[in-house]
């Protein structure tokens, strides 16, 4: 029994810790089927397949000087 609920007490502390200092953004991609048509909903509309994706900042270094 402790083999199940160590590893479960685990896995939600991972999951419900925030992450500090990282912005997400929403990123949705039409979904389509193997022929390549899209998929529509009962609306008409193009079904999207969207997830939460972490933004990292780019850092602006120094040039690294050449060795003579």
């Amino acid at each position: 029994m402790t083999k199940f609920i160590l590893p479960f007490l685990l896995s939600l502390t991972l999951v419900s810790t925030p992450v500090i200092g990282a912005e997400t953004k929403k990123v949705c991609i039409d979904k389509v089927t193997k022929d390549g048509k899209p998929v529509m909903d009962k609306a008409g509309k193009q079904v999207q397949d969207c997830k939460e994706m972490k933004v990292h900042k780019k850092l602006e270094g120094t040039k690294v000087p050449e060795k003579k």
